[in-house]
């Protein structure tokens, strides 16, 4: 007897599913490999018809991009790091504080917290203006601190309603036993309810390193020279003499990396804490 695992329409399943996959991958990694290879080939063969796979690779777009003057990519990458990290700091707590909240005090009747979620729904430039007027008064423009207060402001709603999941997913008997035998609210919160949701709490800082890292309308609108970031550092190899395709996809390479380092690092923790988190 023919077994099921092994039937032709079973074959045809998998082959449409190996297809599909390789398709997605293609399509995901064309790019990125075509950017890696713009900016190791020399300037003659970027542009020319037909493309030239089979090429001398140098560094020169590399040494370019992180000598030149109009595009400080070393700053960039430093005040990236920085206004990342210091976002992460501020984002994390003060969202598993308000999760928390939600979650077991129903703050709000459910409605306070939609309503904090529609901050992330509403569209940053229409907000630019205004922010670029308050943080002139503070004389806070060209200033990582603007940059940490704007990313904060805006990644916290998605991180509350992120750990919101996780924190429904811990029984509250739980907490109730360990007060009976007399710890306080935020011994139980601390030593019990914090250790369980750590996956959570490392996939918020995830997406929100990612979502800082990338963003690229606010620096760009605020920031002059002194706490420009690596998005903006990268658009400017688009100069008056034109697009600097080598220098250019040389800086988004550097732009890349450290994200794509960070994510094969905790890549599991992102489908543990997804998985964990989920909203029923």
């Amino acid at each position: 007897m023919t077994s099921s695992k092994n039937s032709p329409t079973s074959l045809v399943k998998k082959a449409l599913i190996y297809l599909a996959v390789a398709l997605i991958l293609i399509a995901t990694l064309t790019p990125l490999v075509w950017m890696v290879a713009t900016s190791i080939k020399p300037e003659p063969d970027i542009l020319v018809t037909p493309p030239r796979f089979l090429f001398t690779p140098t560094l020169d777009h590399y040494w370019f991009a992180l000598a030149a003057p109009e595009a400080p990519l070393v700053r960039g990458l430093y005040n990236s790091l920085i206004i990342s990290l210091a976002t992460i700091a501020l984002v994390v707590p003060i969202s598993a504080l308000a999760a928390y909240g939600f979650a077991r005090y129903n703050l709000g009747g459910g409605h306070l917290q939609f309503y904090i979620l529609t901050v992330k729904m509403f569209p940053p430039i229409a907000a630019i203006i205004p922010f670029f007027v308050i943080f002139q008064n503070l004389n806070l423009l060209d200033n990582v601190i603007a940059l940490i207060i704007l990313n904060t402001l805006f990644n916290l709603p998605f991180a509350i309603w992120l750990l919101y999941g996780f924190f429904k997913e811990i029984p509250a008997d739980l907490e109730e036993s360990a007060m009976i035998e007399g710890s306080t609210r935020f011994e139980v919160f601390r030593e019990i309810v914090l250790p369980l949701v750590a996956p959570g709490l490392a996939v918020t800082a995830i997406f929100s390193i990612l979502f800082t890292w990338n963003e690229f309308l606010f620096a760009f609108i605020l920031t002059r020279s002194q706490a420009v970031t690596l998005t903006v550092a990268v658009s400017g190899f688009w100069t008056h003499r034109g697009i600097l395709w080598g220098p250019l996809s040389a800086a988004a390479t550097v732009c890349v990396i450290p994200m794509f380092i960070f994510a094969l690092i905790i890549q599991r923790y992102i489908v543990r804490g997804l998985t964990f988190g989920a909203i029923k």
